[in-house]
């Protein structure tokens, strides 16, 4: 690919202030680690995302969607292509009785406020998880037994050509940490969440307590992708790699969190590869222990 060529085509589409190019991919995932994207854009209008999506099929030129990058590894290698953020520009919102239109690029924090404002129950699960909206439905973010498929009643997507639609929560296909998005090339814009009135204090107080586990059990302080494993069927993943001996495991800037073994994360020196390597190690040893092979809930790109 031709940055410089399709740089100079971007400026026909999006100011210059919202592309950059060869944009360290640290400064846009949790994890804090990843090498540079050939371009990254952050269009600010649907019909910008459109045409960016017209010119990426015209000019056969790869790309990736992120949010927030909560649930990303970047791999050190960095992005070849373009990547397009939806996060800032994406992140209105709109309450108007029990019901919520959500842009993708809402922090799910920021909307667990306005509900609660609104007293409006439902949404207490999600409104601790450090991600977007648009992130949260692609892999139907779930935890303290709730999931979005329980209270998305509709989502607004963008295929490749440009065109939006609208699909029903039976046609998300949720699943566990999974939906459509897992397998169709969609861009998710926008949803509608419905909720239902609830008692302020009560709703205050469920927020409360799920903060107060958070703070208490995961390593919140350091940068991590949250869940680093999915949880397999009939176990922890945790658990499993506490049993395996591995609390505290640390490999250059990676660690297995003291706090929480079923987060990796990056004590403030660690490149990807870091983190790769002791998440093999992780792997490795609890198959080796207990035949079970963890799966990373963390999504993977880039090159190395």
């Amino acid at each position: 690919m031709n940055k410089e060529y399709i740089y100079e085509n971007l400026l026909n589409i999006i100011d210059s202030n919202d592309i950059k190019m060869d944009e360290p991919m640290k400064k846009h995932i949790s994890f804090k680690v990843g090498g540079p994207a050939d371009i990254l854009v952050t269009p600010r209008t649907e019909e910008q995302l459109k045409a960016v999506l017209n010119l990426i099929k015209e000019k056969n030129t790869p790309y990736l969607i992120i949010g927030n990058g909560s649930n990303l590894l970047i791999k050190d290698g960095g992005i070849r292509g373009i990547v397009i953020e939806l996060s800032n520009n994406f992140n209105s919102f709109k309450i108007e009785g029990n019901k919520v239109e959500v842009q993708a690029g809402a922090l799910l924090s920021i909307v667990g406020k306005a509900v609660l404002k609104e007293e409006l129950k439902g949404f207490e699960f999600a409104a601790g998880i450090p991600g977007t909206l648009g992130g949260a439905l692609a892999m139907n973010a779930g935890a303290y037994g709730g999931e979005m498929k329980d209270i998305v009643k509709s989502v607004r997507l963008m295929d490749t050509d440009g065109n939006i639609f609208t699909l029903t929560n039976e046609e998300m296909e949720f699943a566990y940490r999974k939906s459509i998005i897992s397998r169709e090339d969609y861009i998710i814009l926008s949803a509608e969440i419905e909720l239902e009135k609830g008692n302020y204090d009560e709703i205050k107080a469920t927020m409360a307590d799920f903060t107060q586990r958070r703070v208490t059990k995961q390593p919140l302080s350091l940068p991590s992708a949250g869940s680093t494993f999915k949880r397999p069927a009939g176990y922890f993943a945790g658990k499993l790699i506490e049993d395996s001996g591995l609390r505290g495991l640390t490999l250059r800037g990676a660690q297995v969190s003291e706090k929480h073994c079923g987060f990796v994360v990056n004590l403030g020196g660690a490149n990807a590869k870091d983190l790769l390597d002791l998440m093999y190690v992780v792997k490795s040893t609890v198959n080796a222990k207990f035949g079970v092979m963890l799966e990373e809930e963390v999504k993977i790109l880039g090159e190395d």
